[in-house]
């Protein structure tokens, strides 16, 4: 091998080559990780209601940490996601010394039982909020089918100046309404639409210029639909239900809760 010149000067090639790679790497390494290169600025857009700066400057206190090369942007990612409200966030790099951050908040559309809430896409989400909202009933499953049938069926009920206070889908797939007014509405498991219709149009026209009260409406005939209203002894007359007695005794709570809330507030506003 000493006798062949050639293969002596490709190797001494090879080693002069990889040392200058190593140097060059050491040199990048070295100046990405000076102190001259700081994240001066964490800028966050987005349409924000409920993510505080208080919340945002406790993110970058904790979690983003190193400089503007060395920033773990997946980890940033990661700890905004973790915000309550957060939906979706996407971060990145602005040259010189800014970190970019976009967060798309959830919109809550309902509770789910009383365990979470959801958004307008039909996810479960867990966070905090006063707001007054509709409440979903159903299987582990039916989350986005729940979601997507209320605005269908509350449009329906808003042309008779009724809205949905809660809605129930059973692990059959029959569907059950309580309106803000406490009306207890059966749909069943086809027909849900025209049904709905045709009592909104009946009520608008006929039912609600009775002046009488009725707790229960039962849409689930082929040719039209029966309601009861409340007897002279027992005013608060419960109505037997297609629901599991569990989801039975957690509507009636929460709807019992949310009637209430609506009559103080009718009453402060009397007053």
């Amino acid at each position: 091998m000493w006798h062949k010149p050639t293969l002596l000067n490709w190797i001494a090639n090879l080693l002069f080559g990889l040392s200058l790679v190593v140097m060059l790497y050491a040199a990048l390494y070295a100046v990405v990780h000076l102190p001259i290169f700081p994240l001066r600025e964490v800028k966050v857009d987005g349409q924000l209601n409920h993510v505080s700066r208080e919340q945002v400057q406790l993110i970058v206190a904790k979690h983003l940490k190193g400089n503007f090369f060395t920033l773990d942007l997946i980890k940033a990612r990661d700890a905004f996601e973790k915000l309550p409200w957060a939906r979706k966030v996407s971060v990145r790099r602005r040259w010189p010394d800014k970190l970019e951050v976009m967060i798309e908040e959830h919109q809550a559309l309902a509770r789910w039982s009383s365990v979470a809430l959801v958004n307008k896409q039909g996810e479960l989400f867990h966070a905090a909020s006063g707001g007054d909202l509709p409440i979903f009933f159903g299987p582990n499953d039916g989350v986005i089918e729940v979601a997507s049938q209320y605005d269908a069926f509350n449009k329906v009920l808003k042309t008779a100046n009724l809205e949905v206070a809660t809605l129930a889908l059973t692990p059959r797939r029959a569907w059950q309404i309580t309106t803000n007014n406490g009306i207890v509405i059966e749909l069943g498991r086809i027909d849900m639409q025209p049904r709905l219709e045709k009592f909104a149009n009946v009520y608008n026209s006929t039912i609600a210029g009775l002046n009488k009260k009725i707790i229960y409406a039962d849409l689930r005939y082929p040719n039209g639909f029966a309601v009861r209203r409340p007897t002279a002894n027992t005013p608060q007359a419960s109505v037997e239900i297609a629901v599991p007695d569990e989801v039975k005794t957690e509507v009636k709570q929460l709807t019992d809760k949310k009637l209430n809330d609506t009559n103080k507030k009718q009453t402060r506003t009397v007053t």
